[in-house]
């Protein structure tokens, strides 16, 4: 008896190191790009920003699954979703003007060398 017990704690041990400790994080599967798509708002000049900001949350998502974040991963995807959910919501709140944001914004991109100038 002590050995199906045995061999029955063994087996279920295996079976749970087998599993993945946490599913990985669908980027595909949310749409986000037929999503955007689908929204006649988003495919307006004036909101190509939005659908610009839309894409890079996408690809952070990307980037966070690729190294093993899917926690974070689904966060930026919930993101994006609630995003897409209400567009017009979303183009009304991302009309920030501030040049000068913007403009940090930009050099911010901007890859740098060790010094932290700009590298070319």
């Amino acid at each position: 008896m002590w050995r199906s017990l045995k061999a029955t704690g063994l087996s279920l041990a295996l079976a749970a190191a087998a599993l993945p400790a946490r599913a990985a994080c669908d980027v595909k599967g949310a749409q986000i790009e037929e999503a955007i798509a689908a929204k006649s708002e988003l495919r307006a000049d004036a909101n190509a920003q939005t659908v610009r900001d839309l894409r890079t949350l996408r690809d952070a998502a990307i980037v966070l699954e690729t190294y093993k974040f899917p926690g974070e991963c689904e966060v930026l995807l919930g993101i994006a979703k609630s995003l897409l959910a209400n567009p017009g919501k979303t183009i009304e709140q991302g009309g920030d003007t501030d040049e000068d944001k913007a403009e940090g914004l930009v050099e911010a991109r901007e890859p740098k060398d060790a010094s932290g100038t700009k590298a070319k």
